[in-house]
């Protein structure tokens, strides 16, 4: 007498459309945005030669803010052409890829979250130290220039501790023996505006540290970025969790949409 015998079969069985063609368009979104950042990113390097002769890439003594632009464009592409072609072609290899890495972001977010928590005065040890990398490069690259001109005009600071930061520039510097017209001075985004200022005076800080230090709050900001970063960093606590939140619910809806596109390609797989 034979023993009977019990397959488990999922009724019915198929991947839901609906899950499909969400972490498509989900994805697609994605894709269209790691384009335009690259995009942008090889555009400005056009624009500064750099793509006719790639050893300037090499040559800048500071951070050159189109590298951040690319990586992150290239990330974005790859992540989203995962995504689109694993949920169309039903590829649980590119969906599982997908989820590792968008989890994997996320954990790196939370860890450098609580890192920069735990580990405060290192942190601001660490931006000080980049911050004055990069004003001694401020005059090798046109957007770093425009990155720390943005910086210094938004929080109204100058340097990173203050004007005297602008010391570690050759141009900028009071020390040495050489002829810029710069010299003891301080980036126009240092100075204090008058709105009623139509032109913008671009030679603002000349010799502007020359002068007695009483008078230099009459010209230029005296509040070091860092200063600056940490005073509005209270003031807008809410909105900084706002978006790490909104980022975080963006992850984990990418990664429950692959897990649960990757469950039903799995059930239609046993079910055969």
């Amino acid at each position: 007498m034979r023993p009977n015998m019990y397959y488990y079969r999922y009724e019915s069985a198929e991947v839901s459309c609906c899950y499909k063609y969400l972490m498509f368009s989900y994805n697609i979104i994605f894709w269209l945005a790691g384009v335009a950042f690259i995009a942008v990113g090889f555009w400005a390097w056009s624009e500064k030669g750099v793509l006719l002769d790639l050893t300037q890439v090499t040559q800048l003594h500071g951070f050159d803010p189109v590298w951040l632009v690319l990586v992150v464009g290239g990330v974005t592409f790859i992540l989203g052409f995962a995504g689109c072609v694993g949920a169309l072609r039903e590829n649980i290899c590119l969906l599982k890829f997908f989820s590792g890495v968008i989890g994997f972001i996320f954990l790196l977010e939370l860890t450098a979250a609580v890192l920069a928590v735990v580990f405060q005065s290192q942190v601001r040890e660490w931006i000080n130290d980049f911050f004055l990398a990069n004003v001694k490069g401020y005059r090798d690259d046109i957007d770093l220039q425009n990155l720390i001109d943005s910086l210094q005009r938004m929080n109204h600071c100058c340097g990173a501790q203050g004007p005297n930061d602008w010391n570690q520039n050759v141009y900028f510097s009071c020390n040495g023996t050489h002829r810029s017209r710069e010299k003891c001075g301080v980036p126009f985004s240092c100075c204090i505006t008058d709105p009623a200022d139509s032109v913008l005076n671009s030679q603002c800080g000349y010799d502007v540290r020359n002068r007695p230090t009483s008078e230099w709050t009459e010209h230029i900001y005296t509040k070091g970025c860092i200063a600056a970063l940490e005073d509005w960093l209270p003031g807008n606590l809410y909105t900084v969790a706002i978006v790490f939140i909104v980022i975080s619910l963006l992850q984990m809806v990418g990664i429950y949409l692959a897990r649960t596109l990757i469950s039903d390609i799995e059930k239609v797989n046993f079910s055969y």
